[in-house]
């Protein structure tokens, strides 16, 4: 794309072409990178008002497309895979020289969480959080969000089927709740919060939280 504010990137990655689509912020401080989950793309709500947002405060935000996602499959591949593709991702998402702040909402947010570590990560914003699959919190994921090594933001719906905030264990990570959210950030008509409001919680929770960061 010709606009320098708005750039897109394919990259190769061991698990496939992957693409990311860079909202550049002038004299940018920090990169988020952020992925979507496993039944959706980069269109999803929370995504793109973090991109229309974000570059206002200084930070360049990178969309990242999956490869199964850009060959047009509906099913997202193992955990496995998906980190092997994030992986490869890494070098381009890095190479402005920038701290890059690793995210995803649902199950991109557990691979930015299961990677942080090892590719050295700034830090993690995890959004909609899937603490146990709909129903069966005894399948936490508690170990995953608490073992990412670096500091975390959990925006997590407030009737989120995934895992309500009330339901996170104790740790050192931070959490936003949007109320009446559910895993896609969707809020109910009759709920006192409009969408545009629930919106603005989460682009105002994670440009506080993005600005904390030394």
């Amino acid at each position: 794309m010709t606009d320098a504010t708005h750039t897109t990137q394919t990259v190769e990655t061991g698990t496939g072409t992957a693409r990311v689509s860079w909202h550049h912020a002038p004299g940018a401080r920090l990169v988020l990178a952020v992925s979507h989950g496993a039944g959706g793309g980069i269109e999803a709500r929370d995504l793109r008002a973090l991109a229309r947002v974000l570059p206002a405060h200084g930070v360049s935000v990178a969309l990242v497309e999956q490869p199964w996602r850009v060959a047009g499959k509906k099913l997202a591949p193992a955990p496995r895979t998906l980190d092997t593709g994030w992986r490869g991702l890494w070098p381009a998402l890095a190479e402005p020289g920038l701290p890059v702040v690793a995210g995803g909402r649902s199950a991109g947010a557990r691979v930015a969480c299961r990677t942080a570590r090892e590719l050295g990560a700034h830090a993690v914003l995890a959004l909609s959080f899937p603490l146990h699959p709909p129903g069966r919190p005894e399948k936490s994921r508690a170990g995953e969000l608490l073992g990412a090594g670096v500091p975390t933001l959990v925006v997590q719906g407030g009737n989120d089927p995934f895992g309500r905030p009330a339901e996170f264990p104790k740790g050192t990570y931070d959490l936003v709740e949007v109320p009446y959210g559910d895993h896609g950030f969707a809020v109910p008509k009759r709920a006192p919060l409009g969408q545009d409001e629930a919106l603005t919680v989460i682009t105002e929770g994670t440009a506080k939280w993005l600005s904390s960061l030394s």
